[in-house]
C-alpha cells in the first residue's frame, strides 16, 4: 500500500522545489488545499523554517537553512519508515540514464543547426525539425512514465508527476510551444526538473556532487 506524506512533509518539500512560492502555487504541487497550506506555511514562518517576502505586493515564501535540513530530515525519516529506499534508488539510477536525453532533446529544441555547421537559436518555422524532436519527447515521456509507476506504488505524493507532465506535453503537442522548455512556469523541463529534485531530496543527495545541472 502507498504511503501517503504529512501535509507539513508536503509543504517544505513543495517550497524546496520551486526555489519559492505564494500559497497557491505550493499548495498546487502536491494538490493540498490552500488553507492548510497557509496554514503550514504561517506555523513554518513563526518556526523561522521559511520566510515570507513581499514581491510586486505578493506574499511569497522561501526556506530557510533550517527548514531545508528538518525538511531533509523529514523525508529521510520517511523513507525509513516505508521501507521504500530500494525502490527509489533503482528508479533514480534509471531517471539518470534518461536524464541526459532530455537535456539533448531541450537544446536541440531551443537551438537548431543553420546548414552551415553554425547554431542559431530555433525560431520554429521548420516543422519536420520540431516535429522530430517532439516525437522524441513523446518516446521520452512513456520512459518517465514506467519510472514513475513504482514510485507512486510506495510514495503517493510522486503520484502529481504523471498528470503534471501530461498537461504540458499536450499543450506543446497543441501547438503551445512554451510548454515545453519555458522557465518559471509548469512547462515540461520544469516539472522534470522538479522530479529529479524531488528525488534527489528523497533519497539526500546533493545536486552537485551528483554533477547534474
Amino acid at each position: 500500500m502507498t504511503h501517503r506524506s504529512d501535509p507539513k512533509t508536503l509543504v517544505a518539500l513543495a517550497l524546496r522545489l520551486k526555489g519559492f512560492g505564494e500559497v497557491w502555487t505550493v499548495a498546487s504541487v502536491h494538490e493540498l488545499d490552500a488553507e492548510t497550506t497557509a496554514a503550514i506555511l504561517s506555523g513554518m514562518v513563526e518556526n523561522e523554517k521559511c520566510v515570507m517576502r513581499q514581491v510586486e505586493a505578493v506574499e511569497k515564501y522561501v526556506l530557510t537553512p533550517t527548514g531545508r535540513e528538518e525538511g531533509q530530515a523529514a523525508l529521510a525519516k520517511e523513507l525509513k519508515v516505508v521501507g521504500a529506499r530500494g525502490v527509489v534508488e533503482t528508479m533514480y539510477e534509471k531517471f539518470l540514464q534518461l536524464n541526459p536525453e532530455m537535456l539533448q532533446l531541450c537544446t536541440d529544441w531551443q537551438v537548431i543547426n543553420d546548414g552551415s555547421g553554425e547554431q542559431k537559436l530555433n525560431d520554429h518555422s521548420d516543422s519536420e525539425y520540431d516535429t522530430k524532436v517532439l516525437d522524441r519527447l513523446v518516446v521520452l515521456d512513456q520512459q518517465i512514465l514506467e519510472i514513475l509507476r513504482p514510485l507512486i506504488g510506495v510514495l503517493s505524493r510522486f503520484d502529481n508527476y504523471p498528470s503534471r507532465l501530461a498537461s504540458a506535453l499536450e499543450k506543446v503537442l497543441s501547438g503551445d510551444l512554451d510548454w515545453l522548455t519555458k522557465p518559471i512556469m509548469p512547462s515540461y523541463h520544469t516539472v522534470w526538473f522538479e522530479l529529479h529534485e524531488d528525488l534527489l531530496a528523497t533519497l539526500g543527495i546533493n545536486r552537485a556532487s551528483e554533477g547534474s545541472v
